[in-house]
């Protein structure tokens, strides 16, 4: 099946796909919380790649541009609510220029492979493999560089509460955006030459789907349960809220008072749920081991700890003996949010606002996990969560459940804690793991390892939860390859282009 030179322009004049790339970024952004239509993430990748059919590299700049501005101006929104449009600006431009640069190699392959492999099967096979493929690499490119990258948005995180959702379970979150963006360029392709005129062509995606929605959970093995309380405080965490001292921990306390009592092993409060550091303050470690003595279990807390002369976001599990000997420090601290990188560079740039962060976290190298009763807790603190590093090294060590602090203060009345919220409930799918996600403000919830919910607290109420949280081994098959399977198809689309280039300029 021979391309003609007709076959290989833009399906779209510059302007129609600029204009489908604006829509394709809206329609990207409904997928997610709040919105969470997550169906509409294959319609909006449709309209991308459309756009980017037969496009030159300066017009896919553009194209990928326009996408990925509207698409993060749309998803990050909540990040003006406190410090204004600038910061928002910059990071939905920043996210839309490296989107951009990372979406010029999907436009080659669609220039490329027809010349190179112009068979049915390089067609209708080859070539959505490699833009499924390259499509990978520019997540993983998007979700590690500058400064540790914004892993916030790759397409498989839409399908949270979708049927595909248990496929994170056997080839992890980058693998479900394969699939599903292998779908769309193969229907594309199918419909570019007339598959209906062939039926037989359309067995290929149909058995994709039937396969992409009917894989059940990676089974993991039940290990008992947990009983874990974990509470809401709804405090003055924000970074701009007015408080008294000793007020976090107090309303922390208050929301916790109906656990006394109880039969608990474990309390679990969120990121930012003291006022300082209980090693520094010996108010704070008076009251947290009066606490865990009436509880009589360990309390999970999170303060901002100084050691060696620098600052971390630690968790600690603080014990009736008036001790953490185990904690954890944040993996990824926020650029912009918990330090400054290049400081002086961008001090210049915007002095009032770079000057508001006067402490700057280091990142933590102790491992996500705490142990409770010889069972092993996993840990991820805020936006860690959104790291498979940190979520692959806490089950990897054992953890049987996993619990995720947050403070989403600075976000109240905005999407960022559902989008949040939903990213833990893919972790728990994906790991074969039930999840607490608990927060200062809401919504918090358990979760079990099927994505279900056990309880919740809504968002700007205090209260607590209490369960017995179920606990698992074993690892699944996603957290197992979905490492390897990240680079294999990020290398190997790479590989890909690089060699439908070559052969494409030979033939």
């Amino acid at each position: 099946m021979p391309d003609t030179p007709a076959s290989l322009r833009p399906l779209l004049p510059l302007w129609a796909a600029v204009i489908a790339a604006a829509a394709a970024g809206g329609l990207m952004d409904l997928a997610y919380p709040d919105v969470a239509a997550w169906v509409l993430a294959f319609p909006a990748a449709a309209l991308l790649l459309l756009a980017l059919i037969g496009r030159r590299a300066g017009g896919a700049l553009l194209v990928g541009a326009v996408y990925g501005i509207v698409f993060f101006a749309l998803l990050v929104s909540w990040t003006s609510r406190y410090l204004g449009p600038v910061p928002w600006a910059a990071l939905s431009v920043v996210e839309g220029a490296l989107t951009a640069v990372a979406i010029i190699p999907i436009a080659l392959a669609y220039r490329w492979l027809p010349r190179a492999f112009p068979g049915t099967t390089g067609r209708l096979l080859g070539l959505p493999v490699v833009v499924a493929a390259l499509w990978v690499g520019r997540e993983l490119f998007v979700g590690t560089w500058p400064y540790g990258g914004f892993p916030w948005a790759r397409i498989g995180m839409s399908q949270t509460v979708s049927p595909l959702a248990p496929l994170s379970s056997w080839i992890g979150v980058s693998g479900v955006s394969f699939l599903m963006i292998l779908l769309v360029a193969m229907v594309i392709e199918l419909i570019r030459v007339r598959a209906w005129q062939r039926p037989v062509r359309l067995a290929l995606p149909a058995a994709l789907v039937l396969a992409m929605v009917l894989t059940p959970l990676f089974p993991t093995t039940p290990s008992g349960s947990l009983r874990i309380g974990a509470v809401q405080g709804n405090g003055p965490t924000g970074y701009f809220d007015a408080r008294e001292p000793y007020s976090v921990i107090q309303a922390q306390a208050e929301a916790t008072a109906p656990l006394v009592g109880e039969h608990v092993d474990l309390v679990v409060w969120p990121e930012g749920s003291l006022d300082g550091d209980p090693a520094e303050d010996p108010t704070l470690a008076r009251r947290l081991t009066l606490l865990a003595t009436r509880l009589d279990a360990p309390l999970l807390v999170n303060a901002a700890t100084a050691r060696d002369e620098r600052y971390f976001n630690t968790s600690l599990l603080w014990t009736r003996d008036g001790s953490a000997a185990q904690l954890h420090d944040k993996r990824h601290p926020v650029p912009f949010g918990e330090y400054v990188p290049d400081r002086p560079f961008y001090a210049a740039l915007a002095p009032d606002l770079i000057g508001l962060l006067q402490r700057e976290y280091t990142p933590g190298t102790n491992a996500p996990v705490v142990e409770v009763d010889s069972v092993k807790i996993g840990l991820a603190i805020c936006f860690d969560v959104i790291y498979d590093d940190v979520i692959t090294a806490g089950v990897n060590a054992g953890a049987q459940v996993l619990v995720f602090q947050t403070n989403n203060a600075d976000f109240r009345g905005t999407d960022e804690n559902l989008q949040q919220l939903s990213i833990a409930r893919m972790r728990a799918i994906e790991t074969g793991r039930s999840v607490v996600n608990i927060s200062t403000v809401g919504t918090s919830q358990i979760i079990r390892p099927d994505g279900t919910t056990v309880d919740s607290l809504d968002a700007d109420e205090a209260g607590a939860m209490l369960e017995d949280v179920e606990l698992r081994t074993g690892l699944t098959a996603g957290v197992l390859l979905g490492p390897w399977i990240q680079q294999l198809l990020m290398w190997g689309g790479l590989g890909a282009l690089v060699l439908s280039g070559w052969r494409a300029r030979r033939r």
